[in-house]
C-alpha cells in the first residue's frame, strides 16, 4: 500500500507537522503515567482504524516494557484483570471521548468522575489533551492511507 499523501515531502505539512510532534512531545513529557500514555493512544487508535498508529504504540509500548499479553488485551481491556483502576478509568475516557459523535453528551459524568478519582488535575488535561491529539493524528493518517509495519520503537521521540 501506498500512501495517498508523503507528509515528509510536503513544505506545509512540514510546517504544520512540526507543532504536531512538539505537542506529543509536551504530551510524553506530563505527569500521565507513561504507560497509560501508550495504552490510550493504542485503544483510540484501535477505534478509529489507524495500523500506523497501532504499530508505532505497540512498539513504543513493549519497548518501554509493556507486557504482550496487556497489548493484546487493550481491545478488551473492560474484560481483561491485566489493567489497574486507574487505566481502566483513563481507557474508559478516552473511549467516550474517541466516540463523541455515536451519543449525545459526549463524556459521561461518571466516567469523568472515575478518572477524577485516579488523576489530578495536570494529569486528566494530558489524559484529554492526548485523547484530543490521537484522534487528529489518527484521521490524518487513515485519510492519507499512511501504510503500518516499518515503524521501529522511538522513531519520533
Amino acid at each position: 500500500m501506498d500512501a495517498r499523501l508523503n507528509y515528509f515531502a510536503s513544505p506545509i505539512a512540514g510546517k504544520a507537522i512540526k507543532y504536531f510532534m512538539s505537542a506529543g512531545k509536551a504530551l510524553k513529557e506530563s505527569p500521565l503515567p507513561a504507560a497509560t500514555q501508550e495504552l490510550v493512544a493504542l485503544r483510540v487508535s484501535q477505534i478509529n482504524g489507524c495500523a500506523v498508529c497501532i504499530d508505532m504504540h505497540t512498539k513504543d509500548a513493549a519497548a518501554a516494557g509493556e507486557t504482550a499479553v496487556r497489548l493484546a488485551l487493550v481491545t478488551a481491556w473492560r474484560e481483561a484483570t491485566v489493567f489497574t483502576e486507574a487505566e481502566r478509568a483513563a481507557l474508559e475516557l478516552a473511549e467516550q471521548g474517541t466516540r463523541v459523535a455515536d451519543g449525545a453528551g459526549g463524556v459521561g459524568d461518571e466516567v469523568w468522575a472515575r478518572a477524577a478519582q485516579h488523576y489530578d488535575d495536570e494529569q486528566l488535561t494530558a489524559l484529554v489533551i492526548l485523547v484530543s491529539f490521537m484522534n487528529t493524528v489518527n484521521r490524518l493518517n487513515v485519510i492519507t492511507q499512511q501504510p503500518a509495519g516499518d515503524y521501529v520503537a522511538g522513531q519520533f521521540h
